[in-house]
């Protein structure tokens, strides 16, 4: 028994020098479009989560080339704010920069599963786009081949024009050692032709060991072009530490008939450039096969419009311009529920079942699924529910989801043995993912959209307890902002968190997702719906809490007893200036006044710096 202490102190030393080792620089390994368990290494994946904190902000390097060399343009390409990239670059939203100009673009990084990233999404424009093209050229090495693959359910021979893909970005927040140091910051640096550990520690002026250990190196290590490396830093980069690229251009010519031009691969010298050249013309050979594969799936499509009869402005959104989503046939659904049994049934109408391999919901439906299915088709956010496919049968129609394995919000809050219910970090990280997620609706497509029906039942959580923004029934473009709507829907689930004015006028602008977010953040803080019953009659959660706000003692009383810290000598250590903060940011959403509430941009910035402070 003497030597356990011994035994377990070796142990713990082992658990905790992996738990908070630095990242692993991935070399030319990017270059595979084969997922980590195929290649046994994570390093061409993405940067594993093994930071201090499970969401951070950071920043990440971009070269500024046609169309995406604007402030503007690039903050659409990487979901990033554009007033944010213009301020720290010192230039205008507008101003076209000069070809190859390093831009700093700060982002949210998050854990998600064992993998950190920060999430967008890109509508393919050509025919000649692969995962491949799409990592290294218009993302730059930003994103990796093997992480899109991962990240979509097309197979790589299945792209064409118009579909909608989901980039997860590389990124990575400080290891405990790093932050202990000083280190506030990450930036994934993208690598060029000559860089090496010492020239670019000196560009953002940190030391070279520095450096070298954020990414598993020695100050001699060579270095690849289209990989990425981390710098730490202190405190935020300055457009004083960027710098212009000086590049050749190559254009790659395909026999007879076709030409890429890509001015991103530098002239240099050796087999790096080889390989990534070879690369390049293996993929058009494998995009032209992919033409023939692509005219059959088409083919297809329309023999199911001529068979099913499907709605014309559903197939609009389907086979038109807008992201291209899968028509399924009636037996396929059947094969996949077991003929809608019971076994397979999630919710009254919701069903689980796999579908090429992947385990999807399957939702019937009696109303027309044309709205929903347009704006799923100009849609892709890692969190906004992503439709897959549609279905009609007769008087029904049927929309196929991605699964959720962790249900609703409003579910997931009501578990009683729920321990990840019992972390602050996980509920502010739920409810800064709602955030992003409306967020991109109101900034970042064209044109911005209201919800209009945000409540917890319409929160979903997936196996690593992130959450996605689902059921878009009732979403509407933000164009005519501040007209009442022709039809007010008061459907079941939305009482508590209609807005006021919408209640009285029918007036639907973003702010109204603004104020039913506000509940859905109470019902995180609390554990409690929007509606609930105490002593006997119904109480609306939000008069709970303003009725509340002048009393400290009683705004402790309302959080979610799960989330109390206990002491080592048991009593309770109170977080009352955390409770306060969110409670805060609540009311904000909550102000009567339309116009006085945050925006979803300025809610997620709040969020980020609160969940910053509780992970320190």
């Amino acid at each position: 028994m003497s030597d356990f202490p011994l035994i377990f102190f070796i142990i713990f030393t082992i658990l905790a020098s992996k738990s908070y080792a630095q990242q692993n620089y991935s070399g030319n390994t990017v270059m595979s479009c084969k997922e980590p368990n195929e290649t046994g290494t994570t390093a061409s994946f993405l940067y594993s989560c093994n930071g201090e904190k499970f969401s951070c902000r950071a920043f990440l390097i971009f070269r500024s080339q046609s169309p995406y060399n604007s402030a503007s343009s690039i903050s659409k390409l990487l979901s990033s704010d554009p007033d944010e990239i213009a301020y720290i670059n010192n230039i205008s939203r507008s101003n076209i920069l000069d070809q190859n100009q390093e831009v700093i673009v700060p982002v949210n990084c998050s854990c998600s599963g064992q993998y950190y990233q920060a999430d967008t999404s890109y509508v393919i424009a050509s025919k000649y786009d692969t995962y491949f093209l799409i990592a290294n050229s218009t993302y730059q090495g930003l994103s990796t081949c093997s992480a899109l693959v991962h990240e979509n359910i097309y197979d790589a021979l299945d792209l064409f024009s118009g579909l909608n893909l989901r980039v997860p970005l590389r990124c990575a927040c400080p290891t405990r050692d790093q932050s202990r140091n000083g280190v506030k910051y990450l930036v994934t640096h993208l690598v060029t032709w000559g860089d090496n550990v010492s020239s670019i520690s000196a560009q953002f002026s940190v030391s070279s060991q520095s450096t070298a250990y954020a990414n598993g190196l020695s100050e001699n290590s060579v270095l690849y072009p289209f990989t990425t490396l981390l710098i730490p830093l202190l405190k935020e980069p300055s457009s004083s530490q960027t710098r212009t690229i000086k590049s050749a251009h190559i254009e790659i010519f395909y026999p007879s008939r076709h030409k890429i031009s890509y001015s991103s691969f530098f002239i240099g010298a050796g087999a790096g450039v080889s390989l990534a050249v070879l690369c390049l013309i293996l993929f058009i050979v494998l995009k032209h096969k992919k033409e023939n594969k692509r005219g059959e799936v088409l083919g297809r499509g329309r023999e199911r419009k001529q068979k099913w009869n499907l709605p014309e402005n559903v197939l609009e959104s389907i086979i038109g311009g807008d992201q291209m989503i899968k028509v399924y046939e009636f037996e396929e659904l059947v094969a996949a529920t077991e003929n809608f049994s019971s076994r397979k049934r999630l919710s009254n109408c919701v069903y689980k079942g796999v579908l090429g391999g992947k385990l999807l919901a399957i939702k019937e439906m009696r109303t027309d699924i044309s709205k929903e299915v347009k704006f799923h088709a100009k849609i892709n956010h890692f969190n906004l529910l992503s439709l897959t496919g549609v279905c009609k049968h007769h008087q029904l129609s049927y929309i196929v989801f991605e699964f959720m394995e962790n249900g609703s919000l409003k579910e997931w809050l009501c578990k009683d043995d729920n321990t990840g219910a019992q972390s602050w970090n996980c509920r502010i990280r739920i409810a800064l993912d709602i955030a992003d997620g409306l967020d991109y609706i109101q900034n970042f497509t064209a044109p911005a959209y209201v919800h209009n029906n945000i409540s917890s039942n319409n929160i979903l959580l997936n196996r690593h307890l992130r959450a996605k923004i689902s059921n878009f029934s009732l979403a509407r473009p933000a164009d005519n902002e501040g007209q009442a709507s022709s039809s007010m829907k008061f459907v079941d689930g939305r009482n508590g968190y209609l807005a006021p004015e919408y209640i009285e006028t029918g007036q639907v602008t973003p702010k109204i997702d603004t104020y039913a977010f506000g509940i859905v953040l109470l019902e995180i803080i609390t554990g409690k719906g929007a509606v609930f019953e105490q002593d006997g009659k119904e109480v609306f959660l939000s008069e709970t809490v303003l009725e509340s706000m002048d009393k400290e003692s009683k705004i402790q009383e309302l959080t979610d007893p799960r989330l109390q810290v206990m002491h080592p000598l048991g009593y309770i250590i109170q977080q009352t200036d955390l409770v306060l903060r969110l409670v805060k940011l609540c009311v904000a959403c909550l102000t009567a006044e339309p116009e006085s509430r945050p925006s979803a941009a300025e809610i997620k910035s709040t969020l980020i710096k609160i969940q910053s402070d509780v992970q320190n």
